[in-house]
């Protein structure tokens, strides 16, 4: 692998995986993936305004051959990955179980579960180096009414991940599920307009605190 640290970030335009992206700007190269292209690019004026460096990729992570030649090219230009930080999600309109739109629950299984079951064993290979880590956020809603859609795609998104993390525990890389504390993003926003969003953590500072107290 190249001496340059590298990170891939899949849902790196807003929230906490644009957090992340400029929080890993200190130490890694970041190959920042998001559908907005306007969000990526102004991640990167963020990251070059901190001394970083970023390789954006404007891609749908439910495309399997889009995301399969980027790991390819990844490998064909660093060698590997240090750090894979998913934050990628769908967040369905809440709804009764029984009224889940049809194509809602298709976008929600394909981009929170499926994509995550397709990527794991194309990024897998790439996390070879000592050290190398693979990084899931919990968001569990699995009791709450008006929730199905978006908790069971999320519910399986992390049971794949847990597995892994038990799959890989001796040989690695070490995969974690992180549980963040509530932070005012756009998914948020979709679930809790009302809400305070004051009280809320701040995105940077949550990717900070969730870095220093797991990842380092």
């Amino acid at each position: 692998m190249s001496d340059i640290r590298i990170a891939l970030i899949t849902g790196a335009s807003r929230g906490l995986g644009a957090a992340f992206a400029e929080v890993l700007a200190e130490s890694h190269h970041t190959v920042a993936v998001a559908r907005t292209t306007g969000a990526l690019e102004e991640l990167d004026d963020r990251i070059k305004l901190a001394g970083g460096t970023a390789t954006l990729a404007p891609m749908d992570i439910t495309r399997t051959d889009a995301m399969a030649h980027l790991c390819h090219s990844i490998h064909e230009r660093w060698g590997g990955l240090d750090m894979w930080i998913h934050s990628a999600v769908h967040a369905p309109p809440l709804s009764p179980v029984d009224h889940i739109d049809a194509k809602d629950w298709q976008t929600a299984v394909a981009t929170n579960a499926t994509a995550t079951a397709m990527l794991i064993p194309m990024v897998a290979p790439l996390l070879r180096g000592e050290g190398s880590q693979a990084v899931f956020f919990d968001d569990p809603h699995s009791s709450e009414k008006f929730f199905g859609a978006y908790a069971a795609s999320k519910a399986a998104q992390i049971a794949l991940a847990r597995a892994w993390s038990a799959e890989t525990a001796r040989g690695g890389p070490r995969v974690h599920v992180l549980a963040p504390n509530p932070m005012p993003t756009a998914t948020r926003a979709r679930f809790f307009p009302g809400e305070d969003r004051s009280i809320l953590a701040e995105p940077r500072a949550e990717a900070m605190r969730l870095y220093n107290c797991s990842l380092r």
